[in-house]
C-alpha cells in the first residue's frame, strides 16, 4: 500500500534536490555520480515526452564529450538503429539524419522518428566527423528484439556476400517463417498453440552454423570484416530470441517480458565486449530505455510478480559500474496512441495521483530537479516505503489511469538518481497529423461535440 504524501516528505525532497535551471552546469552533480561507471542507464516515464528525450540527449552529449562514452544503446530494433550507427560513423550513403532514421517504420514510429532524436543524431554525426582519424567514433545501437523479418534479411544479405552456399542453406531454414506474411505475432500464435510447426530448431541451427564458420568469415580481406560479422551475428541471435519471444508471448506476460529484457542485457554485454576489443579498453555505454526496463525490478511489484529488468540484470552483472537514472513528470502532454498500431496523438497527462512519488515531487515546489539516491539524504530516508509510480508506454489510457499506468516502487532502491520535470510537453514526431496538432479537447469540453 502506498504511503500518503506528507509535508515532511515534500520538504525532504526540496532539501535534497538539485534544481535544474537549463544551464551548462545542470548535470555536474550527475556526472560526479557517474564517476568511472561504465554503463549509465537513462530512463523515461513515457515514450513520448519532449523533456525526457531532450535531457537524455544533453546528458549523453556530455558523457561522450567529457567522459569518453563510446556508444548510445536504445530501446529500438538492432537493424534500424544500426542504419543510424552507420550514418553517424560516416559509413552510409544516407544524405542526412532524417534519411538515416527512415528504417524506423514499425509502430510506434515517433519513439525514434521525432525532432529531438533527429537533432541528437545531427550532433553525433558532427561530433564524429570532427574527431581525429585515430579516435574511435561514437556509435548508436538498438537492444530490442522485434525485428524478426528485418534481421532475417540482414543475415541473408551478409551470407550472400561472404558465403553464397551458406546463404542458400540459411534461406531454406528461415523459409519456416514464409507462411505468415511477415506477421511475427501470427507466427507466435500458431506455434504457441501447436497450430503450426515451430521454427525453433531452424533458428538455433542457423546461429550455431554461423558461429562455427566465424574464423573463416573474419579472415576475409575486407576492412570491415569484424564489424560486418558482429552485425550479422547479432541479427542471427536476434532472430533466435525473437522466435522464442513471439512463441511465448501468448503464454503469459512474465515469460515474454523476461525473455525480452534478458535479450537486451545480453545484447548490451555483447556490444560492450565488441567495442572494448575494438577500442583496446573497457567501453563505456549510455542506455536509453523506459523506466520500467532500466529500473531495478527488485524494488517494485514487478519483481514480486517474477519479472526482472535490464537495470536489475545490469546491477547483478556490473555492480556499481552501472548507474540507473529514472525520469518522472507530474502533468502536461504526451505523444501516445489509444491502442496498438493506432495513430500518434497529443494527449493530456493527468496530474499524478495523490500518494504517488510524482505527487510528492510536485508538492516539493521545485519544478525541475535532480535527486541523487545513491547516498543517504532526507529524501532517501523519507521514501523508504513503497509508493505509487506512473509508467506510460506507447499507449496512454487516462480513463483507466490507476490500473493501466501505475506500479508500486521503492524509488531509492529502484534508481541511483531521479530527474523530475513537473510540467512536460509531448515530443513532436517527424510526421504529424492534424489530430496530433489539435491535441485532446479539455476535459471540460461539452460531451457529444
Amino acid at each position: 500500500m502506498s504511503a500518503p504524501i506528507t509535508a515532511s516528505l515534500a520538504s525532504a525532497v526540496a532539501a535534497s534536490a538539485h534544481p535544474l535551471h537549463g544551464g551548462a552546469a545542470d548535470y555536474d552533480p550527475l556526472l560526479a555520480l557517474v564517476g568511472d561507471a561504465r554503463f549509465v542507464f537513462l530512463g523515461e516515464a513515457t515514450h513520448g515526452t519532449h523533456e525526457f528525450y531532450r535531457e537524455r540527449a544533453r546528458i549523453t552529449e556530455r558523457l561522450i564529450a567529457e567522459l569518453g562514452f563510446a556508444a548510445v544503446a536504445v530501446e529500438a530494433d538492432w537493424p534500424d538503429a544500426y542504419r543510424v550507427n552507420r550514418y553517424v560513423r560516416g559509413k552510409s550513403d544516407d544524405r542526412d539524419s532524417n534519411a538515416a532514421l527512415a528504417g524506423f517504420k514499425r509502430f510506434p514510429t515517433w519513439m525514434w522518428r521525432n525532432k529531438v532524436v533527429l537533432e541528437f543524431i545531427d550532433w553525433l554525426h558532427d561530433w564524429n566527423r570532427k574527431l581525429p582519424p585515430t579516435t574511435a567514433a561514437a556509435g548508436f545501437y538498438g537492444l530490442d528484439l522485434y525485428s524478426l523479418y528485418t534481421s532475417i534479411a540482414e543475415v541473408l544479405g551478409y551470407l550472400e556476400q561472404v558465403d553464397p552456399q551458406a546463404a542458400q542453406q540459411a534461406r531454406a531454414r528461415y523459409a519456416c517463417f514464409d507462411h505468415y506474411g511477415k506477421d511475427s505475432q501470427r507466427y507466435g500464435y500458431g506455434a504457441s498453440l501447436n497450430l503450426s510447426a515451430s521454427c525453433e530448431n531452424a533458428v538455433i541451427a542457423q546461429l550455431r552454423e554461423m558461429q562455427a564458420h566465424a574464423f573463416d568469415y573474419l579472415r576475409r580481406d575486407a576492412a570491415d570484416a569484424t564489424e560486418a560479422w558482429f552485425h550479422a551475428q547479432q541479427n542471427a541471435r536476434l532472430v533466435m530470441n525473437a522466435e522464442e519471444y513471439y512463441r511465448t508471448m501468448f503464454r503469459g506476460r512474465v515469460s515474454s517480458w523476461n525473455l525480452r529484457d534478458r535479450h537486451m542485457a545480453d545484447t548490451l554485454d555483447a556490444l560492450a565486449q565488441h567495442l572494448s576489443a575494438a577500442g583496446g579498453k573497457p567501453a563505456r555505454i549510455v542506455v536509453w530505455e523506459h523506466n520500467s526496463h532500466i529500473g531495478d525490478a527488485r524494488a517494485t511489484d514487478m519483481g514480486e510478480h517474477g519479472e526482472w529488468t535490464l537495470g536489475q540484470l545490469a546491477r547483478e552483472a556490473y555492480g556499481k559500474a552501472a548507474r540507473l537514472v529514472g525520469f518522472t513528470t507530474h502533468h502536461g502532454t504526451v505523444t501516445a496512441a489509444s491502442d496498438w498500431d493506432a495513430p500518434a496523438e497529443r494527449k493530456r497527462v493527468r496530474p499524478a495521483l495523490s500518494g504517488s512519488i510524482e505527487a510528492a515531487f510536485h508538492h516539493s515546489g521545485v519544478g525541475r530537479f535532480l535527486l541523487p539516491l545513491n547516498a543517504p539524504n532526507p529524501a532517501v530516508l523519507a521514501m523508504a516505503e513503497p509508493r505509487l509510480e506512473r509508467a506510460i508506454g506507447v499507449i496512454y489510457r487516462p480513463q483507466s489511469e490507476r490500473h493501466s499506468h501505475y506500479l508500486y516502487a521503492r524509488v531509492p532502491r529502484q534508481f541511483d538518481a531521479v530527474l523530475h520535470f513537473d510540467e512536460t510537453r509531448a515530443v513532436e514526431p517527424l510526421e504529424t497529423s492534424s489530430n496530433w496538432h489539435a491535441g485532446e479537447a479539455p476535459e471540460t469540453f461539452p460531451e457529444g461535440i
